[in-house]
């Protein structure tokens, strides 16, 4: 079994409480049709829906697409790094689109790390310009997400794209974002 599939099976054990026998047919099929059918049935308890959309995702079944993106969106961090987990080996070309929304949006900024570091790893079009973005809005002074602003340098400095180099530069000056700005830039190419 994935080690990540574990580690989110041994949490979703607890959340299913008295519905063992079904936690355990969910964990154990192999029928997609089964598992895309709990994504769309009323009243399925999240735990459910997420094991579904987890095990989707993992078999590239693009029908998991849209739970996993609610999840990635949701409040638990332990839920976002599921589904971002998910999304990543999911394959779908919306994904880089969903995660820079997610990303982007300054009115969910507490949940907007997992989605940050998502849109980094998958290296699309869209991950440099958000990334700037998000960390452009991190440099107000006493901000307080500046954890999102460590991600968006540290993604910032894997993707090596020069355009970052004026909002590195800027992030150096914050005290809590410079260390990461500053490993950042060395890894820009010169020019």
């Amino acid at each position: 079994m994935d080690e990540e599939l574990r580690s989110l099976a041994d949490r979703l054990r607890d959340e299913a409480g008295g519905a063992v026998a079904r936690y355990e047919r969910l964990l154990a099929t192999r029928d997609g049709e089964e598992l895309a059918a709990v994504l769309t049935a009323p009243g399925e308890p999240l735990w459910a829906r997420e094991l579904a959309a987890f095990r989707l995702g993992l078999a590239g079944d693009r029908r998991a697409f849209e739970t996993l993106i609610l999840l990635l969106n949701h409040r638990d961090p332990e839920r976002c790094v599921s589904a971002a987990y998910a999304l990543s080996r999911l394959g779908d070309p919306r994904t880089a689109r969903a995660a820079a929304a997610l990303a982007t949006n300054e009115l969910r900024v507490a949940y907007a790390l997992v989605p940050v570091r998502l849109l980094a790893g998958l290296r699309a079009p869209e991950s440099v310009p958000s990334l700037i973005t998000v960390l452009e809005r991190r440099l107000a002074v006493g901000d307080p997400h500046w954890r999102v602003g460590v991600a968006c340098a540290e993604g910032l400095g894997a993707l090596a794209d020069p355009r970052a180099r004026p909002v590195l530069e800027a992030a150096r000056a914050h005290p809590r974002l410079a260390r990461a700005a500053a490993a950042a830039l060395t890894r820009l190419p010169r020019g």
